[in-house]
């Protein structure tokens, strides 16, 4: 991803690899500074999906994948560090595709994790390339939470598309949900789109049906965490609401996606596991308390958006329907050399 530090631009993953130590952005203090963490060990790389230092499926299944090869130089059993690493969080199921594909290879763990993790950025840049088709000049592009390069090591899956129509001379216009109640959308998408210089204006999460209604939104892209073999989906917390809108509103709803993010052993959104997080993340903004201490709060990370409202999902392999999606089950569970590099051609 492009980043200007200090009046320089440089190009820089979200997660990567300097055995032994696992290098990723903090993603909890942007945009307000930049630092890149180094995480020395299985404990600290469990902190540091569990607390969302890294967050967003795919640079999460990157960091795990990338937590086995670094077991692995630091001799530990690896099936155990896999199970570590799996406990960090429930619902992004790129976090156990990663771990069982790398231990899968375990015989040369580092060479595999960086096979995985180049494979995710070829599929992030590939939704983009698919994801493109459907931006027309000038679209005007609500997303809700994160699925940028931060999300995804590099490019982005829902926004990989913006990026690849900015880069044609599109111009989109791009509406970023805050997305309460970690700001996800506020801090990480719209630094993220400064970076890249395309238009975009944050909005608060409730304002999106008024912009839908008003024929302020040409369509609709999203990330996911997890999709079912149905084509349920969980996303951030406040994705359904969106969906519903979209709907109502005629605004066409796409989920943008790799392979890596489908689980084709869960028939619908009801057999996906939903974290519920603390309170905190509700009752206060950067520390600062903004509800009565007495009151309690409910805080699920995700929500399951129902198939139905799905115009399509924007994958490295082309856009599809929920009725097409067995087309890719195929590939899902073949963690082999053979199928991550069958992106690169096409197939």
């Amino acid at each position: 991803m492009k980043i200007n530090l200090d009046g320089r631009v440089s190009n820089i993953k979200a997660v990567w690899y300097e055995e032994p130590v696992i290098k990723m952005i903090d993603q909890r203090i942007l945009p307000d500074a930049f630092k890149v963490v180094d995480i020395k060990n299985t404990k600290e790389l469990f902190d540091g999906i569990r607390n969302m230092t890294v967050r967003g499926a795919p640079s999460i299944g990157a960091a795990a994948a990338y937590g086995i090869a670094q077991a692995k130089a630091l001799g530990m059993d690896l099936e155990e560090a896999g199970k570590i690493i799996k406990s960090a969080r429930p619902t992004a199921n790129d976090l156990f595709f990663a771990v069982d594909f790398v231990l899968e290879h375990k015989e040369d763990a580092k060479k595999y994790a960086e096979i995985y993790v180049d494979s995710i950025v070829e599929r992030s840049r590939l939704i983009g390339v698919n994801g493109n088709e459907l931006i027309g000049k000038n679209k005007k592009i609500l997303t809700h939470c994160n699925a940028g390069a931060l999300a995804s090591v590099d490019y982005g899956t829902a926004l990989s598309p913006i990026r690849m129509a900015s880069e044609s001379g599109k111009d989109p216009f791009v509406w970023v949900d805050e997305t309460r109640p970690r700001l996800q959308g506020a801090k990480l998408t719209a630094w993220e789109l400064v970076q890249e210089g395309i238009r975009h204006k944050v909005i608060a999460d409730n304002a999106a049906g008024f912009l839908m209604e008003r024929g302020e939104v040409d369509l609709a892209i999203v990330g996911a965490d997890r999709i079912t073999e149905n084509g349920d989906f969980a996303n951030k917390i406040g994705t359904y609401e969106k969906a519903v809108l979209a709907k109502e509103n005629g605004v066409s709803f796409y989920v943008a996606a790799p392979l890596s993010t489908f689980d084709f052993d869960i028939k619908n959104g009801r057999g996906i596991p939903i974290e519920v997080r603390g309170e905190d993340e509700v009752k206060e903004v950067k520390g600062v308390q903004i509800s009565p201490k007495e009151s309690m709060a409910y805080n699920p990370a995700f929500d399951v958006t129902p198939n139905r409202y799905v115009t399509g999902y924007i994958t490295e392999y082309g856009i599809f329907k929920s009725s097409d999606l067995h087309k890719l089950k195929g590939k899902g569970k073949e963690s082999t050399i053979e199928q991550i590099g069958s992106v690169q051609k096409g197939i």
